[in-house]
């Protein structure tokens, strides 16, 4: 069981505090993220909740879109965003919430797609190369628990008894590598990106703005929050304090990446992706066969 399932009793009340909290929480990281950066680069750098105040200006701005359809994308990458965080919290297979993620990283291409910018469409091309480089790991990674725990539900895979980055090493570096992927930052910011001098064209999200827009950057602080904590998995509460340092210095050492690297071309992404899956993913699960048979 859970530590939300110890207190409550009840996997809803893990899936209503993401819904709630995920917003604020992903406020804070992304906030931090902020003025960590803007001290790296000699600037002051903006409040900490300057991401919750510019979604929320996003929301209040007029609502114009090339096509329709973008509006009904873009709320489908947010609601699966919002059911993968859930179902992730709420103690569901990790299966079904690798499967809604994807569906919400398709809905994000079909809404680009449909805007008819070229810009987009190239921006939409490069979020396919990333969901192609990013997949095979975290599917590894959801193996390696189950060899280990013999158990798919999340719930089970954090309260394993011992922390599993003792026995996945190589799953857990695997993951933080494309977790730079996920997090949007350079030097795999492919298919759009969040620096300043980038935003006159910003490949996917080009023809978005106003609410639409904003429900993209609601959706990244609900999936930064779910990143998060789906690496927890590999130290669990079994030492859940050494877990939350290490998911901490993880993120700081992924702003001073974002930071200290320039964007790569895609086929060096995709193909320094899929060989450190292979290397240290697929290296990590031979290794466990042998030790468990």
């Amino acid at each position: 069981m859970s530590a939300i399932e110890l207190l409550t009793g009840e996997p809803v009340i893990g899936i209503l505090l993401f819904i709630v909290l995920a917003p604020f929480i992903g406020t804070i990281v992304l906030g931090l993220d902020r003025i960590i950066t803007a001290r790296m680069q000699g600037r002051v750098g903006p409040p900490l909740f300057q991401p919750m105040y510019d979604i929320l200006k996003l929301f209040e701005k007029e609502k114009m879109v090339i096509h329709e359809s973008q509006n009904f994308w873009i709320f489908g990458y947010l609601v699966f965003i919002i059911i993968t965080g859930a179902l992730f919290f709420g103690g569901s297979d990790i299966l079904l919430v690798i499967f809604a993620l994807t569906l919400a990283e398709v809905s994000l291409i079909l809404g680009a797609f449909s805007s008819g910018s070229p810009y987009a469409h190239v921006g939409a091309e490069r979020e396919l190369i990333q969901l192609m480089a990013i997949e095979p790991m975290i599917i590894i990674a959801a193996v390696g628990f189950y060899e280990v725990t013999n158990s798919f539900n999340t719930f089970e895979i954090a309260s394993y008894g011992s922390p599993l980055i003792l026995v996945l090493p190589g799953i857990f570096i695997g993951f933080v590598y494309i977790l730079t992927v996920k997090l949007r930052k350079s030097p795999f910011d492919i298919s759009t990106s969040h620096h300043a001098h980038q935003e006159l064209v910003r490949g996917l999200n080009t023809e978005f703005a106003g609410s639409t827009l904003g429900m993209i950057e609601l959706a990244h602080l609900y999936e930064v929050v779910f990143l998060l904590g789906f690496l927890f998995l590999f130290f669990g509460f079994a030492a859940p304090i050494i877990g939350i340092i290490v998911i901490a210095l993880v993120y700081l050492l992924e702003i001073f990446v974002d930071n200290a690297t320039s964007r790569v071309k895609w086929g060096f992404m995709l193909d320094s992706c899929w060989i450190v899956t292979a290397v240290a993913g697929v290296l990590n699960l031979m290794a466990l066969y042998l030790i468990l048979r």
